[in-house]
């Protein structure tokens, strides 16, 4: 898809792999300056590099999404570096496919910590700018785990689903401010968190049986990409609350 995003200024998070990767460079491409964040510098910095050809310019910023006093760093850092943030896309993720009843505390803190906690963070500080500008797109990246469910993936599954209805609470609250917000749901992707878990005899044998049964095959990241660039485009200033699954058939929900 080809979208007008010069001028703009978008922050990734989770942008040094896979889907945030493919985000950051459909966005660099199309115009916007764009704020690669990560936890791993040597990732982010890759992914700016990639960036080196596109029209859009890249910088690394490097924060752990768990810590909000990190978060509040990496935004004041982004806007100084760029002066301002037109497009937040919350992407960060992390998953561990195993069956609810063998999951250990541990394994539940950090699934929330990451996929709910996280998006959490960065949109407060985020949205306090775009509040002030009476401007902005938020994009956040469920799954479609949160909205049907997903046997390995409970909580993952309702961090998701509570990220989807957080958004639609937002995209009311926030209106007042003309920012608009938006998820895409992708469904399996190939991405090296995929091959990661794969990698046990339960996530090969659950997610080797989905992937079959998806009409158009496995997505690539840049499928993604391509819904995360609608919500950023001025053609999309009339939506918000609402959720784009991206996920070649292989659920259907109201």
């Amino acid at each position: 898809m080809k979208a007008d995003l010069q001028g703009k200024v978008a922050l990734v998070t989770g942008a040094g792999s896979g889907i945030g990767r493919a985000i950051a460079l459909a966005l660099a491409e199309n115009g916007a300056n764009v704020a690669v964040n990560d936890i791993d510098r040597e990732r982010a910095e890759e992914t700016v590099r990639q960036m080196a050809e596109l029209t859009g310019e890249g910088f690394a910023v490097i924060a752990d999404i768990t810590d909000y006093a990190e978060v509040r760093r990496m935004v004041d850092d982004v806007i100084r570096y760029f002066g301002q943030i037109d497009i937040l896309v919350n992407n960060a993720g992390w998953d561990k496919l195993e069956p609810f009843l063998q999951n250990r505390p541990e394994t539940w803190e950090r699934i929330i910590a990451i996929n709910f906690k996280g998006p959490i963070h960065v949109t407060r500080a985020v949205a306090e700018h775009m509040a002030e500008r009476r401007t902005g797109k938020i994009i956040n990246i469920a799954s479609d785990a949160g909205r049907v469910g997903s046997t390995g993936e409970a909580v993952y599954s309702g961090c998701k689903g509570g990220l989807i209805a957080m958004s639609k609470t937002w995209a009311r609250e926030f209106a007042r401010y003309q920012i608009r917000v938006n998820v895409v749901s992708p469904g399996l992707t190939d991405t090296p968190l995929l091959e990661e878990l794969k990698q046990t005899e339960f996530g090969g044998k659950i997610l080797g049986a989905i992937e079959k049964s998806i009409p158009f095959g496995l997505a690539r990241p840049e499928d993604v990409a391509n819904a995360v660039l609608f919500f950023a485009d001025d053609a999309s200033n009339y939506i918000t609350g609402q959720v784009l699954s991206v996920s070649g058939g292989l659920t259907f929900h109201d």
